[in-house]
């Protein structure tokens, strides 16, 4: 039998998402910022509520593209509010539209958003070797920096433990307890 982390449990959906997923480098621009918004999303929630939600998200925000995202309106915010396959909550969907423009800034800034916050990690997944879950910190100093600049170009919804989820679930740091048998595939990435 496999071993992974307990998190995943046995939803078909969630055990998919640990399975292929959780704790891969990701150096995709849109893909960075499709994450950061729905661990945003998630605040105050469970994981699986926001993951179930993910293709509705894909389709609300043009595939998390933050050019696009950057260009809606108030009448868009006002439709979003009325669908009932994302998180109802207006200050995470304003926040889904003024965090698409922070990162147009980042990415001329930087030249892309995955420069900007691989720089926090120097470029390099983070190799954790916990025994188990109860051992991963809910933040750390690296998440508590993300969040203070995220939040000083105008970032929303990025606390240090949301920047802390959002760096595991990006490969920025590899989480998975060394029994499980992601940890050790994730370590040679």
């Amino acid at each position: 039998m496999t071993t992974r982390c307990a998190w995943a449990g046995n939803d078909p959906l969630y055990v998919k998402y640990h399975d292929d997923e959780w704790g891969v480098p990701v150096h995709d621009d849109r893909k960075l910022f499709e994450l950061i918004t729905l661990e945003g999303a998630q605040a105050g929630l469970s994981w699986i509520t926001v993951l179930r939600k993910r293709e509705n998200y894909r389709a609300a925000f043009y595939g998390f593209n933050p050019e696009r995202v950057a260009g809606m309106t108030d009448k868009d915010v006002a439709r979003l509010m009325t669908n009932e396959g994302l998180v109802r909550n207006l200050q995470k969907i304003q926040s889904t539209l003024g965090n698409a423009r922070a990162v147009l800034a980042v990415q001329a800034e930087f030249g892309s958003f995955d420069k900007y916050l691989w720089q926090f990690v120097d470029g390099q997944s983070i190799q954790n070797s916990w025994p188990s879950l109860a051992e991963v910190p809910a933040r750390t100093p690296v998440s508590d920096a993300m969040s203070k600049d995220l939040q000083k170009r105008g970032f929303k919804f990025v606390g240090s433990t949301i920047c802390y989820a959002f760096m595991q679930a990006v490969g920025m740091v590899n989480d998975h307890p060394t029994d499980c048998f992601r940890h050790a595939e994730c370590r040679t990435r």
